[in-house]
C-alpha cells in the first residue's frame, strides 16, 4: 500500500472515497471539481478515466463517460488532469478508476510509467479479473501503484483468496450485484460482509455503489473501513456543470461530518 493510502485510512474514522469523472464537463472544468472534493473533506479521490462502454456504471455515470467523450477528452488529458492535482495536493490520495481498453492499448508498461510520473496512487480496472492480474498488476506494483481488487455479494470464500492475491491500498466491496447508483445493500448485509472480508485481509474495505445521502455513508462508516460515493457527486456536475465546484464542495462536506460523526456515536 502507498503511503498516502495508508495515511488515508489511518486517520481515526473513515475514509471518505469520492469519485468524479475526469472530462465531465469539460477537462478544464475538472480541476477545479476535483479541488472542490478536496476542500470538503474527501480522504481520497477517485478519477474516472471515460470510456465508451462503461459496463459497470449506471446511468449517472454513463452520461458522465458521454459528456466526458463528447468534449474531447482523452487518457494524455486524464493523465494531465491527475498530474496538476498531485502538484496541488501532494499529500491527498488519487486514484484511477476504469476498463483495460484505455490502460492497456499502448501496453501496461506505458500505463503504469505514465500514471506513476502524474502521481497516481492506485488503480481500479473494473473488467480485468483477478485471473488475467498478469495484463496489468505487475506493471502497476513496479511502479509502486496499488492494484485495488473489487469483491462483490457473489465473491464467495473459495473465490476470495485469489481476488486477495496482489491487491494492495484497499478492497473496494461493491454491495449490489448491479450497476453503480441505482440501489443499495442493507445495512446488515453490508456489515456481514465487510466482517467477513475484514476477517480475509487486513486490507482496509471500503463500501460502494448505491451510497447517494450523509445518512446512507454514516450507516455505511459504522462498520466499513472507507465509504465511496460517486453517482451523487457526479449528478451534481451534470446539473451544474463549470460551476459544480461550490455545490460539489458542500456536498462531500456533508458526507465527511456524517462519516466523522458515525464513529464517535
Amino acid at each position: 500500500m502507498t503511503t498516502r493510502l495508508s495515511a488515508a485510512f489511518a486517520k481515526g474514522h473513515p475514509a471518505l472515497v469520492a469519485f468524479v469523472t475526469a472530462g465531465d464537463p469539460t477537462p478544464a472544468a475538472t480541476p477545479a471539481i476535483l479541488d472542490a472534493i478536496v476542500a470538503g473533506g474527501a480522504d481520497v479521490v477517485e478519477l474516472g478515466m471515460p470510456f465508451t462502454d462503461p459496463m459497470a456504471d449506471g446511468p449517472a455515470i454513463q452520461s458522465a463517460n458521454i459528456r466526458s467523450l463528447a468534449a474531447g477528452t482523452r487518457t494524455a488529458d486524464v493523465l494531465a488532469i491527475a498530474k496538476g492535482f498531485r502538484a496541488r495536493h501532494p499529500d491527498v490520495p488519487l486514484v484511477l478508476m476504469g476498463y483495460a481498453n484505455p490502460m492497456l492499448r499502448r501496453g501496461s508498461e506505458w500505463f503504469a510509467a505514465e500514471a506513476a510520473t502524474a502521481g497516481v496512487d492506485g488503480v481500479i480496472c473494473v473488467d480485468i479479473p483477478p485471473e488475467e492480474d498478469d495484463a496489468l498488476g505487475p506493471a502497476l506494483r513496479a511502479a509502486a501503484i496499488a492494484p485495488i481488487r473489487l469483491a462483490t455479494p457473489t465473491t464467495d470464500a473459495a473465490r476470495i483468496g485469489e481476488v486477495l492475491a496482489g491487491a494492495e491500498g484497499f478492497l473496494y466491496y461493491v454491495s449490489v450485484a448491479g450497476i453503480t447508483g441505482l440501489q443499495q445493500a442493507a445495512t446488515g448485509s453490508i456489515e456481514e460482509a465487510t466482517a467477513r472480508l475484514k476477517a480475509a485481509t487486513d486490507l482496509p474495505v471500503a463500501v460502494g455503489f448505491g451510497i447517494r445521502t450523509p445518512e446512507q455513508a454514516a450507516a455505511v462508516a459504522r462498520v466499513a473501513d472507507g465509504v465511496v460515493v460517486g453517482s451523487a457527486i457526479v449528478d451534481l456536475v451534470a446539473q451544474h456543470g463549470a460551476a459544480a465546484p461550490a455545490p460539489v464542495a458542500a456536498f462531500v462536506r456533508s458526507l465527511a461530518d456524517a462519516i466523522a460523526a458515525a464513529r464517535k456515536e
